[in-house]
């Protein structure tokens, strides 16, 4: 069979496992149902996220022009510390990035690699921890709006990583740790204003379980600039990465905005 369609990260589902699905133009692959088959990726052109032209991907699925332009890929999404709706000052559109700023947002505690602190969105949980590839995490600040989130960041990373090591995420090489003990021992790390918003009663750990059948030892990322046509055996799916029974690794979210055509046997 073969679809077509622009590509945007999967969606997926809090089950065991893991379930993934690739939307693309008015069809959904369940991508669960392609593990141990032959699959092959070729790209077709571009479509921009944001104005919908084939004009060559920049970032974030977004054309040059776009992403400078774009209030959906601001540098307070990178970087919350930058948010300012708080204060009524825009970025560049006040009226959106009020909508998204101004709501509760998470500041968690993640094991994808070692453990890392990260922020989301309430309404993300726990989806952006199984886009992150992370087996277990835990919420363990709750504020009301992205700036206090993204100063408790800053805070955190002092003592604790603020990134993944992606391939020790698809070779499945993670630290174990005990998140609650994690989150009570950085407590004490926390900005003072954002101290009464300590989850100190939140023992929920989350647990994440990934569709994956074979783990790479050696790990060849690829991409459509370079690699304009992917072929391989689908073992497993992680974050948001394919992996392949050779080893290589396509990460699905890397590449939004191209327009694939997808076969499989």
């Amino acid at each position: 069979m073969q679809f077509t369609g622009v590509l945007t990260k999967m969606i997926t589902e809090h089950t065991t496992p893991i379930q993934y699905y690739l939307e693309l133009d008015n069809d959904f692959i369940n991508m669960n149902q392609l593990l141990d088959k032959e699959i092959e990726i070729t790209f077709e052109k571009y479509q921009c996220l944001t104005c919908g032209k084939n004009k060559k991907i920049f970032r974030q699925g977004n054309c040059y022009d776009c992403f400078y332009k774009s209030a959906q890929v601001g540098d307070w999404i990178m970087k919350p510390e930058l948010s300012t709706a708080h204060l009524g000052i825009e970025d560049r559109d006040l009226a959106y990035e009020q909508k998204v700023q101004l709501q509760p947002h998470i500041v968690y505690l993640a094991l994808s690699s070692n453990v890392k602190v990260g922020v989301t969105r309430k309404p993300q949980v726990p989806t952006r921890w199984i886009d992150q590839g992370a087996t277990k995490a835990i919420a363990m600040v709750e504020v009301p709006n992205r700036y206090l989130a993204g100063i408790t960041e800053v805070a955190l990373k002092e003592h604790v990583a603020d990134k993944t090591s992606w391939q020790k995420m698809l070779k499945n090489e993670i630290l174990d740790a005990d998140l609650i003990q994690e989150k009570e021992k950085l407590f004490r790390y926390l900005p003072e204003e954002t101290k009464p918003y300590y989850l100190k009663n939140n023992e929920n750990v989350y647990e994440m379980s990934f569709p994956v059948l074979q783990y790479p030892t050696k790990i060849k990322s690829l991409r459509l600039d370079k690699t304009p046509t992917i072929k391989g055996k689908l073992k497993g799916i992680k974050g948001q990465y394919l992996i392949f029974e050779n080893g290589s690794v396509f990460n699905v979210r890397n590449n939004e905005g191209y327009v694939v055509s997808i076969q499989f046997y």
